[in-house]
């Protein structure tokens, strides 16, 4: 009886699991003489300590509770089976491991839920900080990370009709590089279905399911992707809105996630919602504070210097026409061109000072939205300029590919560049029939291999869907330049020209 006593007592001293069903295992075999034992889990595949059981083994179920939370399995003696005082050993044992296994679980989810209140409280206490958006949303992917014991965690947004694009991917590392900015459609994946529906979606095995409903739909994807296993994704609510998907999944990892870890994403997830709301409402309210300067400035630099500058381009025209010296004459011409291309500048800066940031339906006002987004991870905000009947000419489906894309090149521009400055020109041309995108950084240019660009994959295969090609060279003042192109349908472009 003492030895009965002390065995219980060591069991429900464990608090954590795995030691806990090591030490029951142990301590049932060594006072009823058995030689082997083991713990079957249903969940979790099978903890054996002691070795293989051979023919004749008891099974005895542990419960948690109202639930069987696994089978211990003992091996009898040399003998051959147990007597009836063995028996009562066995299932007082068995009793006391099934009551130190529900605690063990309560202890453990008590500390889960710790972990992720914690979780919670660094994302507010981000904000009290005055982090950006881009740094909460980061915080938020590595924080769920960590608590639910995921191999990475991301945050996927909508970057057009029909499609998420993974804007933040933790840990930073290869696999983070290569998913960075992948573009998945709403259907068909998880993430999308979790988007969709606003619930959850716990799958398994989730990269071959994804790699087999995606195989006709998008793009290349990651070869990585086939080792993911588990995977969560929880909609991001607030109110009616839908702000995103924080995903968090474990690769090369066949244990799955649990109904208790999904229930305690998704309340972090409500608590991370409310941060990235107040995050975009404190930049929105930093964004309204200037822009009476900026409409001010605006108009300044439409009335009065546009006005001065192309009568100047006049006056400089019609002196040409008197200057009798023909190499005078066309330098004068020159100078008037000049100003004209200033002219077309001073419009584009125009134009960037008065879109809201929040601006919808304008393509110009989505594209200036997605360099300025780009501020904090380059660390400076790109010049952007535009050219042709863009919004008249780029139908919806070439606008989302070609935000994606910008919003990809800049971000390869951060990650790889080491860049200090970096431009942006969007064209169509006059028949509204080509698009051009030219992205130019003065950093370290091309790597050598170039395939382990992040991105560059992605942007090819949008390029070639709509008749175009993606081509990274060297910049001839240093640095890269990238020219992404797309062929406008011959509707949309005849629409362009008459317009």
């Amino acid at each position: 009886m003492p030895a009965i006593l002390a065995a219980v007592g060591g069991i429900a001293r464990e608090l954590e699991l795995p030691s806990l069903l090591e030490r029951a295992v142990a301590t049932t075999c060594e006072l009823v003489g058995a030689p082997r034992g083991r713990l079957e889990l249903p969940e979790n595949g099978v903890a054996r300590f002691g070795g293989e059981p051979g023919a004749g083994a008891v099974e005895l179920p542990v419960r948690a509770g109202p639930q069987v939370y696994g089978t211990l399995v003992i091996e009898p003696g040399p003998g051959g089976g147990f007597s009836r005082r063995e028996r009562e050993v066995l299932g007082a044992l068995t009793a006391a491991t099934g009551m130190a296994v529900e605690k063990a679980l309560l202890v453990d989810q008590m500390r889960r839920r710790e972990r992720w209140l914690e979780a919670s409280y660094d994302v507010t206490g981000a904000l009290l900080a005055s982090q950006n958006l881009n740094t909460t949303l980061r915080l938020i992917a590595e924080r769920a990370r960590i608590v639910a014991g995921g191999t990475a965690g991301a945050i996927a947004r909508p970057a057009g009709p029909g499609q998420l694009i993974f804007d933040v991917v933790e840990p930073p590392g290869d696999d983070a590089d290569r998913l960075t900015g992948l573009t998945v459609p709403t259907e068909g994946t998880a993430t999308g279905v979790a988007f969709a529906t606003r619930r959850p979606v716990v799958v398994r095995d989730y990269g071959e399911r994804v790699q087999e409903e995606q195989r006709d739909r998008a793009g290349p994807m990651p070869a990585m992707i086939k080792d993911l296993d588990s995977a969560i994704s929880v909609p991001l609510l607030v109110g009616e809105d839908t702000l995103g998907v924080l995903v968090v999944a474990k690769f090369r990892d066949k244990s799955p996630f649990t109904d208790s870890d999904v229930q305690l994403a998704e309340t972090f997830a409500g608590h991370a919602a409310l941060a990235v709301e107040f995050s975009r409402a404190q930049e929105a309210r930093q964004q309204l504070a200037v822009f009476e300067d900026r409409d001010r400035i605006a108009r300044d630099l439409h009335d009065l210097v546009i006005q001065r500058l192309f009568a100047t381009g006049l006056g400089l025209e019609g002196v040409s026409r008197l200057i009798a010296d023909p190499a005078v004459a066309a330098r004068v011409a020159g100078f008037a061109q000049d100003l004209d291309g200033t002219i077309r500048e001073i419009r584009n800066s125009i134009f960037s000072l008065q879109a809201p940031a929040q601006a919808h339906g304008s393509l110009r006002a989505e594209l200036l939205r997605v360099a300025v987004d780009a501020r904090d991870t380059l660390g400076f905000e790109p010049r952007v300029g535009f050219d042709g009947p863009l919004d008249a000419a780029v139908p919806d489906a070439v606008r989302s590919d070609l935000i994606a894309s910008l919003r990809e090149a800049l971000t390869n521009v951060a990650r790889h560049a080491g860049a200090t400055s970096s431009s942006v020109d969007v064209t169509v041309d006059r028949l509204g029939r080509r698009l051009t995108l030219v992205v130019r950084d003065d950093g370290t240019g091309p790597p050598p291999d170039r395939d382990r660009v992040s991105g560059l994959g992605n942007l090819a295969a949008r390029a070639a869907r709509w008749g175009g090609t993606c081509v990274l060279v060297a910049a001839e003042d240093g640095g890269a330049r990238l020219e992404w192109t797309a062929e406008l349908p011959a509707r949309a472009g005849e629409q362009g020209s008459g317009r």
